[in-house]
């Protein structure tokens, strides 16, 4: 009996190997997509990201299926119940930058035609593929996450510091950060 070899931080945790194996560095062109991961990424900031997804299906129904045109007109009652949302992750500051987020979301589209082809125009529309040997010799931030924080920051958006832009890169396949030897790896 085979074992398939997954990158070594999802292991040994179902929920974890489920979204490895589906969806962790996947290329995503889908505006509804990518902001789905925009706020999950944001809300994760100094928390695991194993506490996001334990509770992304409470996210989702807190915050109409990431729906980013009623997200960004969302008035403070709506803000108020998510602050007493004991299914989120209740944080003032998150829950309204990702109002604000919304809002720049839109203006990005409306600029560029769509969010995907301004985000993946900082990389010509092709995944980055790193060689990693080992899970954990993934950097937290590159220059070019740097570049694409300054960018949306820029742009509005809050909550988008380099770390948290490069972990967006990486759910969305836009870097390749499976390890070589990961059944992965050569499927993204």
């Amino acid at each position: 009996m085979s074992t398939k070899h997954r990158c070594g931080w999802c292991v040994g945790d179902d929920l974890f190997e489920a979204y490895h194996d589906t969806e962790w560095g996947v290329p995503v062109y889908d505006d509804d997509t990518l902001f789905e991961f925009l706020i999950l990424e944001t809300f994760q900031a100094g928390l695991s990201w194993i506490t996001i997804l334990r509770k992304r299906e409470n996210f989702r129904k807190a915050f109409d299926n990431f729906n980013y045109k009623k997200i960004a007109n969302y008035k403070q009652s709506k803000i108020n119940a998510l602050l007493q949302d004991a299914g989120i992750i209740r944080n003032k500051l998150k829950i309204n930058a990702t109002v604000t987020n919304a809002q720049a979301f839109i203006k990005t589209q409306q600029e560029f035609g769509s969010f995907s082809k301004y985000i993946w125009g900082f990389i010509d529309g092709k995944p980055i593929k790193n060689k990693l040997k080992n899970y954990k010799d993934a950097p937290a931030n590159t220059s070019l996450s740097d570049a694409i924080s300054k960018d949306l920051k820029k742009r509005g958006f809050k909550f988008v510091g380099s770390t948290v832009i490069y972990a967006h890169m990486q759910a969305t396949g836009m870097v390749n950060d499976h390890e070589v030897e990961c059944f992965r790896y050569n499927d993204v």
